[in-house]
């Protein structure tokens, strides 16, 4: 035997197991659930991969919307005015009666705060969310449609390790309409999408399925005539909403 080959088989002796593994003698502990609770505390799982579309934001798109948004002031701005309230909060009397401002609500009415780098405009979450009639009659029937919002957002409960992941979530009724809806039963699932994985989400909507629909109109904006008490016109929400052809 050459001495190459003489190497190559010890190699192989020293790679091979030479004994059996050790018996688990104390196997991990249960939850509530049954599933097993590993040894690690606080494990929490990073980004495994940079996000191209949440790069593009911070290195392309948040000067220009700060720059946009930018309103230049010669002097300092004047700090805000004390909103009045109808009620003397100091009063015992009416400490826990509702004490609404005066002069109605102040949704859309106060000025803008001064733009900085820390306020400039950002997509902060997106909220998935579907109803299915079929579950007044059947509960069974949101199995499928909470597989799918887990295939698609591959969000669970405190996944990660992220005690603020809620994962997909039960949406119940809460107000009795026509008879056919009662309040406490379940009617759909919605689920709230964060970080790296929200523009994951935004980027394969955006690039695979609005452009296989067919007969898409586009996200209808509010009017400059509608109210400005809407979410829209407060916060900045947008809502649409896709066909069935969307799921594939």
């Amino acid at each position: 035997m050459s001495a190459a080959a003489a190497r190559v088989s010890h190699s192989a002796q020293a790679v091979r197991p030479f004994r059996k593994p050790p018996k688990i003698r104390k196997f991990l502990k249960r939850d509530e659930n049954g599933l097993p609770v590993p040894h690690v505390r606080n494990l929490i799982v990073r980004d495994t991969h940079p996000c191209r579309l949440m790069d593009h934001y911070h290195t392309a798109l948040q000067d220009n919307l700060m720059y946009m948004t930018y309103n230049h002031e010669s002097g300092i701005p004047s700090s805000p005015r004390q909103i009045r309230l109808t009620y003397d909060p100091n009063d015992p009397y009416t400490k826990n009666r509702y004490n609404p401002p005066v002069g109605g609500s102040q949704a859309g009415k106060k000025p803008a705060p001064p733009t900085t780098s820390q306020n400039v405009v950002h997509l902060e979450k997106i909220v998935i969310h579907s109803m299915m009639k079929e579950a007044l009659t059947n509960r069974s029937s949101l199995l499928g449609l909470i597989a799918a919002f887990r295939a698609m957002s591959g969000e669970t409960e405190s996944g990660g390790g992220r005690p603020s992941s809620s994962g997909v979530q039960i949406v119940k009724g809460k107000k009795n309409v026509g008879g056919w809806m009662r309040p406490g039963i379940p009617i759909g699932a919605k689920v709230e999408l964060k970080g790296p994985k929200m523009y994951d989400f935004l980027n394969t909507l955006v690039e695979f399925v609005l452009p296989r629909i067919r007969e898409f109109p586009g996200i209808v904006m509010p009017p400059a005539s509608s109210t400005m008490k809407s979410p829209s016109g407060v916060a900045g929400v947008v809502s649409f909403g896709l066909p069935p052809e969307a799921m594939g």
